[in-house]
């Protein structure tokens, strides 16, 4: 009897690299004591209290799920959920008079969104997304779902853990030869760390300008940065009065997921300065009828944050990740000299390269998978293991192309500082025990 046969894109569909290692070690027969997951954003933080205070009231009078009735909102999210998402911009020191928010099922369903508004028609090379290497890789993924291309400028990584963006006159050049429909940055960059500073954005919204792209700024990450010299930096801190031209061609990607540590409530938002956009957009999103309501009142409780109680909520989450991060970079180091380590300067990540510390025919996705599948160390006399991502699936690179992805891997800050601690030790033995058995 014949079976069905599945789409050729379902057909070749692999598990994303920041859920694999997850994955494989669920299927492990003969599991170690203890893992260590670092291989997603999964924040394990309180979320903010305001945020906890209706999440645990649901019942509560003034709640509209009070009578059990739990009912669809408007396409574009309830009034209350985008008054929270202005607010945090208002507090933040940013004119929200002409702005749009459309709510969405996490920054996922905006990114998705973002890519059919601004790219070429579906299997064609036209006006593509254009990315900055190695970038977010559920852009890539998602742009791959709806048929859209992607083009890349690409970072390089030095000795010393700084990544450098190409020059102004290189993003050009890939601008003239593919005709991007919009530029995507990550001022808080997912994977690496890198914060981008306020001239850095200015040069970029220039050159949006000039090519007629539009500018996209994923800034789930904002306020989440650790260098006291750096100002705030937003794509709604660039204004005409900068960048002559820039209005009407900005978007941000939101969402509660990591400044507000909730991941699991899937709230997110797309925040335009183009009405036109906007209007389509939640036109697009009529088919999917809603976003989540629970999360849309949870998350509305931001609306009603003073400046004042939204900076104590900031200061107290960078003073967390701050210490953490620069103390597992240390430690990173004096378990192995020889790795390249990410700045520690924004977001809740760090990237670490062992292309000096391994031999030639490493791969990234073989070292995870051998981690999740029968790898283990001891550490304080506990078998352990460790769950990270791979970097290959963030770099857009054709195939027979060396991917610099293949020696570099993502940790996430997203265990107890304790555990965090553990890291750099369980990560160096693991990897000199895979390395003696290639």
């Amino acid at each position: 009897m014949n079976k069905p046969i599945l789409s050729a894109y379902f057909e070749s569909k692999a598990p994303s690299g920041v859920r694999l290692a997850q994955i494989k070690y669920d299927e492990r027969e003969h599991k170690p004591e203890a893992v260590i997951n670092v291989g997603q954003g999964n924040v394990l933080l309180p979320t903010n209290p305001a945020m906890q205070k209706r999440l645990l009231n649901l019942d509560a009078p003034e709640s509209p799920f009070a009578k059990g009735t739990i009912r669809y909102s408007n396409a574009g999210g309830t009034s209350a959920c985008q008054a929270a998402f202005k607010n945090i911009l208002a507090c933040e020191g940013f004119d929200t008079s002409k702005l749009s928010v459309q709510v969405t099922d996490g920054g996922s369903a905006a990114m998705e969104l973002m890519i059919l508004g601004v790219c070429g028609p579906a299997g064609s090379d036209e006006k593509p997304l254009m990315l900055i290497d190695p970038a977010y890789t559920n852009y890539l993924a998602f742009a791959r779902r709806v048929g859209r291309k992607t083009v890349t400028a690409k970072r390089s990584l030095s000795e010393c853990g700084k990544f450098s963006l190409p020059s102004m006159g290189e993003i050009e050049s890939i601008i003239k030869d593919n005709n991007p429909g919009a530029l995507l940055i990550i001022p808080y960059d997912n994977p690496t760390g890198q914060l981008y500073d306020i001239e850095q954005m200015k040069a970029l919204a220039s050159l949006c300008v000039k090519y007629n792209l539009w500018m996209v700024s994923d800034e789930a990450y904002r306020e989440l940065f650790y260098t006291g010299d750096k100002e705030l930096v937003s794509i709604w801190g660039i204004t005409d009065a900068d960048v002559p031209g820039i209005e009407g061609r900005r978007i941000s990607i939101e969402t509660a997921s990591k400044v507000w540590n909730a991941c699991g409530l899937r709230t997110g938002a797309i925040v335009t300065d183009n009405a036109l956009f906007n209007n389509r957009s939640v036109a697009e999103s009529t088919s999917n009828l809603c976003p989540n309501v629970i999360g849309q009142y949870i998350f509305g409780a931001l609306a009603h944050q003073s400046k004042e109680e939204l900076a104590t909520w900031y200061q107290s989450q960078r003073m967390y990740y701050k210490d953490l991060i620069v103390n597992v970079h240390d430690e990173l180091l004096a378990q192995e000299p020889d790795l390249i380590v990410s700045s520690p300067d924004a977001a809740i990540y760090t990237l670490i390269d062992v292309r000096n510390v391994v031999k030639p025919g490493f791969d990234s996705v073989q070292f995870i998978l051998y981690c999740a599948e029968k790898g283990f160390v001891e550490c304080d006399g506990v078998t352990t293991t460790l769950l990270l991502t791979p970097l290959k699936g963030f770099y857009d690179i054709p195939a027979g192309e060396k991917n610099p992805g293949s020696t570099q891997f993502r940790i996430s800050f997203v265990e107890t500082p304790e555990t965090m601690m553990k890291v750099p030790e369980v990560f160096v033995k693991l990897l000199r025990q895979f390395e003696s058995l290639r």
